[in-house]
């Protein structure tokens, strides 16, 4: 009985596994970024060169800055 209930969910569950891996594999990869103090710093260079760009204004580069300095603090003190 069950081989016949596998059988015949199959093509609806097929989708759903793949939906979960998927969003499993995100999750590890933004796991991995945001345990990642180099890309961190390379947010902070990017950060600077779009100040020296002009694309952005002081106000928003302080304060992104600001965010990304803390967010690698965070990364070595638990490290």
């Amino acid at each position: 009985m069950f081989l016949i209930d596998d059988l015949l969910l199959a093509p609806f569950t097929a989708p759903l596994k793949g939906l979960i891996f998927l969003a499993n594999k995100i999750n590890e990869v933004a796991e991995q970024e945001m345990s990642d103090d180099g890309a961190v710093k390379e947010k902070l260079m990017e950060l600077q060169l779009k100040f020296e760009m002009d694309e952005i204004d002081e106000e928003e580069y302080t304060k992104r800055e600001d965010e990304l300095l803390e967010r690698l603090r965070n990364l070595k003190s638990n490290k």
